[in-house]
């Protein structure tokens, strides 16, 4: 028997949401309250998930789609979710030892990033920083890049384990929606148990602290990071980052901020009188971004517009 799933209650005033992502396929196997597909409004996300067991059907609404409430999503076969599931616990437990193999055989598979959804009216981006290079290997999940838009910073994890074989927007370049970011080649996991196996298992442990010793030089730190150390006076060094190669998070400077020993730095600094000549040379002007640029816009705007002077007679 087939069941319809449909958009869920979205809250007060919403009429509508956009499909954002899809989880499943159509003819994978899906259990009961698994999430099938998550649905962005003005105000939230949200979640919708499988209401039993089965196989999910076709998709009616496809990523990007704006939908109703109550609108058709997809529909779904109930009872055909529990035979798939043995069958697929069951292939990888004798084909161990393959699975390395047919993995390198399929590392020519290419996999294209691509931009995610920027939230309503919001239809492009500007390529803030990358943190992977071409040729560098990647896990699934871990962050590629990060973009800036006029309202918010959004990270872009890697959708597969491989390698970053082509960078095709740079740092600075304006992207849209949708647009294509890089190209990386999946399969590359087996890469990353070759340098255990040459006896350097012990070395591997080593790496991040060493990477951590000159993230103030090769790391760019995170920008809510860069702002509360500039605000307290605190450098980098007095700071231990706990993100991916020692990059500094906010969290990091505010434990900094917490223990006693950061207290005294920003009071040692406070009696000292600025002096042109000495900050000239730490003097560094960057590009605004387009999030700086639309608050100095907004900020201005609420200048002109604002009463200087209000007189009551």
């Amino acid at each position: 028997m087939a069941t319809e799933i449909r958009v869920p209650t979205l809250g007060e005033s919403v009429t509508e949401a956009t499909v954002a992502t899809w989880f499943k396929k159509p003819g994978d196997a899906v259990a009961v309250d698994e999430m099938l597909c998550e649905l962005e409004t003005d105000k939230v996300t949200v979640e919708v998930p499988s209401p039993s067991a089965g196989t999910l059907g076709e998709i009616v609404a496809a990523e990007g789609d704006t939908v109703g409430v109550d609108a058709l999503l997809a529909t779904l076969s109930e009872g055909e979710g529990a035979a798939p599931a043995p069958t697929k616990k069951a292939e990888p437990a004798p084909q161990a030892a393959p699975t390395a193999k047919d993995e390198k055989a399929s590392g020519s598979e290419t996999i294209d990033v691509m931009v995610p959804t920027l939230g309503e009216s919001v239809t492009e981006a500007t390529v803030s920083t990358w943190f992977k290079s071409a040729g560098d290997s990647v896990t699934a999940d871990e962050m590629l890049c990060e973009l800036e838009t006029d309202k918010v910073s959004v990270e872009v994890p890697a959708p597969a384990s491989g390698t970053l074989s082509e960078i095709l927007a740079g740092e600075g370049t304006t992207v849209e929606a949708g647009g294509k970011l890089a190209v990386m080649m999946s399969g590359d996991a087996p890469d990353v148990t070759k340098p255990a196996k040459g006896g350097e298992g012990v070395a591997a442990p080593k790496a991040p602290a060493a990477a951590e010793a000159g993230k103030g030089r090769d790391t760019e730190d995170a920008p809510s990071a860069k702002k509360m150390m500039a605000e307290h006076n605190l450098s980098s060094d007095s700071v231990t980052g706990s993100g991916k190669d020692g990059r500094i998070m906010k969290e990091d400077v505010q434990k900094a901020l917490a223990s006693p020993t950061s207290a005294p730095a920003p009071t040692a600094t406070a009696p000292r009188a600025p002096v042109a000549a000495e900050d000239a040379g730490r003097e560094e002007r960057v590009k605004m971004t387009r999030l700086r640029q639309t608050i100095a816009r907004r900020l201005k705007d609420a200048q002109n517009t604002a009463a200087m002077l209000t007189t009551y007679n």
